[in-house]
């Protein structure tokens, strides 16, 4: 069995629609994806009614965007919570709200120096989505500013750039007890991915542990070799879940659906530690 647990549509970063995210699941051979946009669960009506009709197995997910109070972004994924619970839905339209507040200060600033105006990245933003810095990625490519997303990060979007504007974002700690009281699963997303920028201390993941933390995405590409047999010492010693997923964006990113995988048994465990909504099935 295929088990890919972490990919996004439109509904945030990525760049198909739900249905087509499955299809190409479909077409990637994977018999279960998990859809885990971030901060929201708008995609999954449309994803799970295109599950059933093309026979895929649907987790709906969400990854939560977490910040320490050291600064350090932390990706927190949700299996199965449940989407309506008051703690947890709060806190992400909250975290919504910042992220579209950021993304309207970060264009009037680049306004200044490049021909980009917020018309311009609304074209890249589907109804209802989550708003965020790959959205004026896309936009500063359909303008000719930069070649593709990766150089936009890598530049006037990265976070030591004079353009740069933070927001808010729950510390993780929280993140994970909300995801619990939700009835949902929690799983810190690339934890070693130092590439991206800098990782938690050993304290904080142990913070998030006693929060709760059930779970670490192990197989990851962004997770160097030695961080995931670090990752795997900490699992066996905590008795964590072990996930792996492609965190796949469609072209938003290079990463291919089904790249890295996760063991049927641990779905199975994570479906049985769930209390906020079902896998959807065929």
């Amino acid at each position: 069995m295929r088990i890919d647990l972490h990919t996004h549509s439109n509904v945030s970063d990525g760049t198909q629609p739900p249905a087509v995210l499955l299809a190409a699941a479909r077409d990637a051979a994977l018999d279960v994806l998990a859809l885990t946009d971030h901060d929201s669960t708008a995609g999954w009506a449309e994803a799970a009614a295109a599950a059933r009709e093309l026979g895929v197995v649907l987790v709906p997910g969400m990854e939560v965007s977490c910040r320490t109070a050291e600064g350090i972004s932390v990706h927190l994924l949700s299996y199965l919570h449940d989407p309506a619970d008051p703690g947890l839905l709060e806190e992400i339209t909250k975290a919504k709200d910042a992220r579209l507040s950021r993304a309207t200060r970060l264009v009037e600033r680049l306004a200044e120096d490049y021909p980009l105006n917020w018309d311009d990245v609304t074209q890249h933003i589907a109804p209802g989505a989550t708003v965020g810095r790959p959205h004026i990625a896309d936009a500063l490519v359909a303008a000719g500013i930069v070649e593709d997303r990766a150089e936009a990060f890598g530049t006037m979007l990265s976070s030591h750039s004079r353009y740069y504007v933070s927001h808010y974002a729950p510390d993780p700690i929280l993140a994970v007890e909300l995801v619990r009281a939700a009835g949902g699963v929690p799983v810190f997303a690339h934890p070693v991915a130092s590439a991206r920028g800098r990782v938690v201390s050993d304290q904080t993941f142990e913070d998030m542990i006693d929060a709760g933390l059930l779970g670490v995405e192990v197989d990851h590409r962004d997770n160097p070799e030695e961080g995931r047999v670090r990752l795997r010492a900490l699992a066996a010693r905590h008795g964590l879940l072990m996930t792996g997923s492609s965190d796949y964006h469609g072209a938003g990113k290079p990463n291919l659906l089904g790249e890295n995988l996760t063991a049927p048994e641990v779905l199975r465990r994570i479906e049985e530690l769930a209390s906020g909504t079902p896998v959807i099935r065929p």
